[in-house]
């Protein structure tokens, strides 16, 4: 099979990178025999029910994000949940096998094909993916209070909440101001940047509506808590006797971990960031390692597992999901329709 220029140029630059990472792991690394036999006493009950509630979060997050897009796009040509929670379920196939954050413009280019061309359609639904991110701070926010009164943690990884937190807010705010006003005339050589303005900013409209914003900010504080009781379902099936807030931190760094994906799921620093704090609790590191190991492949298995459902459904290829992003950057350029009166309009 024949790989692609731009492929091979991208895996002759990352590829010596991860081996280079692989051999410092398993040469620094822990005992791993003993990392190993902490999957040995794994309680499969507990692993069926945290695959059912990450399933559960995967849904109510698929339906924080209709939330928003209803409030972007004119009622007939609003989806429905089922091509709303496809499209979302293949954006999270994208970001578990593909470097970088590729699945956001994932799920637009394949909600973007049920939809009409030329209308700014794709410009909008991109605007609703950042609006629709910007809602994880509202639980962000909840959980890292909980954990900074409730949990034992390490100084760095305050500081790192710290960071986040502030920056989170910053932009959340940034983006009400946007959504709220009026984009002024700009010059005759930037008609493009304002046509890509406005159509991010008709999809972020859900921020000018008090109760459907509340609504999308409670699903997706919902879909925080449902994932947050996976996770200690998770510790559970290992056999480690935390309270709820180790499973907060757990959770909360975990999501800090996968902000700047270096590569497909930051497999090895995302277990050392869950292993670390749990040794707080009297966790040994081999078995935090190892259930660091075994939440992520949990996560990805429903991922990959209800992405590649949706993949065949759509009648699409793994080659075509790599494609997708550079076809929604694509569909951007077209031009928007014409705005439209908002009065009487309600979610």
């Amino acid at each position: 099979m024949r790989i692609p220029r731009s492929l091979a140029g991208r895996l002759a630059l990352v590829l010596p990178g991860l081996v280079a990472l692989g051999f410092l792991f398993w040469w620094r690394g822990p005992n791993w025999s003993q990392v190993w036999d902490a999957f040995r006493l794994v309680e499969w009950s507990w692993i069926s029910i945290a695959l059912g509630l990450n399933l559960l979060s995967v849904m109510i997050r698929g339906a924080a994000w209709q939330t928003v897009i209803r409030q972007a796009l004119l009622p007939p040509r609003r989806p429905s949940f089922g091509h709303v929670f496809s499209a979302f379920s293949i954006g999270l196939l994208a970001n578990a096998v593909l470097p970088g954050r590729i699945g956001e413009l994932a799920r637009v280019a394949v909600l973007a094909r049920r939809m009409p061309r030329g209308q700014g359609v794709t410009g909008r639904l991109l605007g609703t993916v950042f609006a629709h991110r910007l809602f994880d701070l509202v639980p962000a926010l909840f959980l890292a209070a909980f954990v900074l009164a409730t949990a034992r943690i390490p100084r760095w990884a305050v500081t790192s909440l710290e960071i986040v937190g502030i920056i989170g807010v910053a932009l959340f705010l940034a983006t009400i101001l946007i959504a709220g006003r009026e984009l002024r005339p700009l010059p005759e050589g930037a008609r493009a940047i304002r046509r890509l303005l406005s159509m991010a900013q008709q999809g972020l409209h859900v921020m000018r509506e008090p109760r459907q914003a509340v609504l999308a900010a409670v699903l997706q504080t919902a879909g925080w808590f449902v994932q947050l009781l996976a996770v200690w379902a998770m510790m559970k099936a290992f056999g480690i006797d935390a309270p709820l807030p180790a499973a907060a931190v757990v959770l909360l760094l975990m999501n800090v971990a996968t902000i700047f994906p270096l590569w497909p799921g930051n497999i090895g620093l995302l277990q050392a960031v869950v292993a670390l704090p749990l040794v707080s609790y009297g966790v040994a590191y081999p078995t935090g390692l190892g259930f660091g190991l075994g939440l992520q492949v949990l996560e990805m298995s429903v991922g990959v597992g209800i992405g590649l459902l949706f993949l065949t459904r759509e009648g699409l290829s793994f080659a075509m999901l790599r494609e997708m992003p550079a076809e929604a950057e694509h569909q951007q350029e077209a031009p928007p329709e014409r705005p439209r009166a908002r009065a009487g309009v309600s979610g």
